[in-house]
């Protein structure tokens, strides 16, 4: 693999990470004016809440386990074990879940369906780009790779277990400081819930 393929490949997982993180601000900063209908304190409200701390948490391992397969090899061979077996894009799809856990923090049903539909698009752009990319650099092994594993939803009867290659535990801490964006999630509704009730901030629209 030659450098100008390695740096294209940095840079679209740049793309990944900005497009995570602009997007986790620009739904939020949307939401600092919207409520769900089911009020703060009611157990509903709770229960949405907390289904989207575990969707956070699931999506946050999630990524984790990705990465301890494609470890910085995804620029030089196919990664085909462990999630990469039922899933081309494990870290998209869990960032998605976590995604979804976010939008549950407004304690709204159409939140979780709203941030997962719209990270999900998002990544679908970068995705295909990927492709194309990945497509040139690692040819008929990657072709069929394609053609057996799907791009987004998971297939687990697919599953292998594969090699995780060489342990790399810089780039597990990289994975865990880009999911830190969804923690930040988790206190920064509960200060909007308690603005919102004193009246600091105005309610513009509600979501059910």
């Amino acid at each position: 693999m030659d450098k100008e393929l390695k740096y294209g490949l940095g840079n679209y997982q740049r793309t990944r990470r900005i497009v995570l993180a602009v997007l986790v601000v620009v739904l939020f900063a949307a939401l600092l004016f919207g409520q769900s209908t089911f009020p703060p304190d009611t157990a509903m409200h709770e229960t949405i809440e907390m289904f989207g701390v575990l969707l956070i948490f699931l999506g946050l391992v999630g990524r984790l386990w990705s990465t301890l397969y494609i470890g910085g090899r995804k620029s030089s061979e196919v990664v085909t074990g462990g999630p990469y077996s039922i899933t081309r894009n494990p870290l998209y799809v869990f960032s998605t879940v976590a995604a979804a856990g976010v939008g549950a923090q407004i304690g709204s049903f159409s939140g979780i369906i709203l941030f997962a539909v719209l990270c999900a698009g998002a990544f679908h752009i970068v995705i295909l780009r990927e492709e194309k990319f990945l497509k040139e650099a690692l040819g008929a092994p990657y072709q069929a790779y394609l053609a057996r594993v799907p791009r987004f939803f998971p297939n687990l009867s697919l599953y292998q277990e594969g090699d995780t290659g060489s342990f790399k535990p810089r780039l597990l801490l990289s994975t865990l400081l880009d999911g830190l964006v969804f923690l930040i999630a988790l206190p920064a509704f509960e200060l909007i819930d308690g603005a919102q009730q004193s009246g600091m901030l105005p309610v513009l629209f509600t979501l059910p």
